[in-house]
């Protein structure tokens, strides 16, 4: 087979891939999209000539930029987020091949993937690229009905179940090239039910849920605005929040419990030090004394001071060529009758909110202007209270960390929020894959989930996952909802991503195997 050959198989895994992923609803398309690839490395891998290192990195490079190609809207970074997270897929894809090679090369090697590929998914979630937007159990958001058990494994049991039927399908193909008819008919008959069982039991399971907990009123605000591009003035922040409180105020009732708005709703900049001279605060101070018994949870950019002796942070910014410096922080901010609280974000959206800790970027945009260097985060997850609830508020780029939003369900959460600003995605595939991703926490959790997006696409989302009162896009909205607050911690909530580290631990058993193997082989040539 010649090498444009290889190539032209293995883009067919780029487009499977593609259709498989959110939006496009074809998740079927994810059981086998690895097949083409797999088949590729078994060719190369049994001594027939092929870059497989370029190959592959060709193949997810066009993935990524097919289902993500979206973030250029926000940052130029895009080019490299694009080929690091291409790169870093090779690289675990030729791991794989090397390890299968040199300890079992033949069609059980290819199990070697699992681990691999489920410790790099681990680690999108705690580098410094954080980029979980394509880790594989992602696929299942647009077919929730199918992953009913992501309650007792997390969206890395997703990773584990596509790859184990793809690995599957690649050995049934290759057994039948290869005229190995009782080994192809054994993996057939596995292909098939490792595919068909887990959907039947997730079926069973979505069939005879019954949402758990307390009934708890909840309004979710759609303000419609961009402040990405929209002119930063006192002016445009009062019309604003003056939206926001108006649509509030429309369907509000005596048993609303919460309201809900979205990631930067309030424009004008709050500093903790001085909250009585903020104008946003007090509108929604005078709002709330006449609704005492409801909670408003809005999204803010907050400020405070940086204490002496930690200049040299790196999120610390200088004001002008003064000594004095503060922090710049992405909030959630919860208002009631007593007062307020509030959680930072701490998982930041990189090359928007976060670049590298280097020196000559600490003063540098790489943004289209909003964002400006690195912002200050909370070092841990904590709930926001109100009337005997605990709620998780999670901010935008938050909501697709499986494990760090069930932290907040292990400390009691009983409602998750999603608050997120998606305008500067534009209208584009990018903002509802996010909305769908929130799908999966919900079922992971058992929670109840209200999503405030600026711009749409907002909603409520029960304890199965399922979509309640999805609002357009661009469009001003106000909805209301009555949400169970369970109490109840999953399987998955309680024990976190489990699976993954389990990946790690055989990798790191594989990789040193391969280390073994390569320093015997080198011996025994000697």
């Amino acid at each position: 087979m010649k090498n444009y050959q290889k190539i032209l198989i293995a883009l067919i895994s780029s487009v499977l891939l593609t259709i498989a992923w959110p939006v496009w609803g074809f998740p079927i398309f994810i059981f086998f999209a690895f097949v083409p690839l797999l088949w590729i490395e078994h060719r190369i891998s049994q001594g027939e000539k092929g870059k497989l290192f370029w190959i592959a990195f060709l193949t997810f490079f066009v993935w990524n930029v097919a289902t993500t190609w979206w973030v250029w809207n926000a940052t130029p970074a895009a080019i490299a987020a694009w080929i690091l997270n291409s790169l870093f897929m090779t690289i675990v894809f030729w791991m794989f091949h090397i390890t299968k090679k040199r300890l079992y090369n033949n069609n059980w090697g290819n199990f070697f993937i699992i681990p691999y590929w489920m410790a790099f998914e681990l680690l999108t979630y705690h580098w410094v690229a954080k980029w979980p937007w394509l880790n594989l159990g992602n696929a299942f958001s647009t077919c929730h009905q199918w992953v009913q058990w992501y309650e007792y494994t997390g969206l890395s049991g997703g990773t584990l179940w596509i790859l184990l039927s793809n690995i599957l399908i690649a050995n049934t193909l290759i057994s039948h090239l290869e005229q190995k008819k009782r080994l192809r008919n054994s993996f057939l008959a596995s292909s098939l039910a490792v595919v068909i069982l887990p959907i039947a039991l997730s079926l069973f399971i979505y069939h005879h849920y019954e949402e758990k907990g307390e009934d708890t009123e909840v309004i979710v605000v759609q303000q419609n605005c961009d402040p990405w591009n929209e002119q930063f003035d006192s002016e445009f922040y009062r019309e604003t929040l003056k939206r926001n409180i108006d649509l509030a105020d429309s369907l509000i009732t005596p048993n609303t419990r919460f309201i809900v708005s979205s990631e930067s709703a309030i424009q004008e900049g709050i500093w903790w030090d001085d909250t009585e001279s903020s104008w946003s605060l007090q509108e929604l101070n005078t709002f709330i004394e006449k609704h005492p018994q409801t909670s408003y949870v809005i999204g803010a950019t907050t400020h405070d001071w940086v204490p002496k002796g930690m200049e040299d942070d790196f999120p610390a910014r200088q004001i002008g060529n003064t000594d004095h410096y503060f922090y710049t922080r992405n909030s959630a901010i919860l208002i009631d009758t007593t007062g307020y609280q509030h959680r930072n974000k701490s998982q930041l959206t990189p090359g928007v909110e976060a670049v590298p800790a280097w020196n000559f970027l600490k003063k540098s945009s790489v943004t289209i202007g909003i964002a400006r260097g690195t912002l200050k985060t909370d070092p841990t997850s904590h709930n926001l209270n109100f009337g005997g609830h605990k709620v998780a508020a999670a901010i935008c780029y938050e909501s697709a960390f499986s494990e760090y939003v069930s932290t907040f369900v292990k400390k009691g959460a009983d409602l998750i929020f999603v608050m997120t600003n998606d305008g500067w995605w534009g209208d584009t595939p990018g903002y509802k894959q996010h909305f769908e991703f929130s799908k999966l926490r919900a079922i992971e959790n058992r929670r109840c989930v209200a999503r405030s997006a600026n711009t749409g696409r907002s909603g409520f989302f029960n304890q199965r996952g399922d979509v309640l009162q999805p609002t357009a896009y661009w469009e001003p909205a106000v909805i209301r909802e009555t949400l169970k607050a369970n109490t109840e911690i999953t399987f998955y909530a309680k024990h976190g991503d489990y699976l993954s580290k389990i990946a790690v631990g055989a990798s790191i058993l594989l990789f040193i195997g391969l280390i073994i193997k390569i320093i015997l082989d080198s011996i025994k040539k000697k």
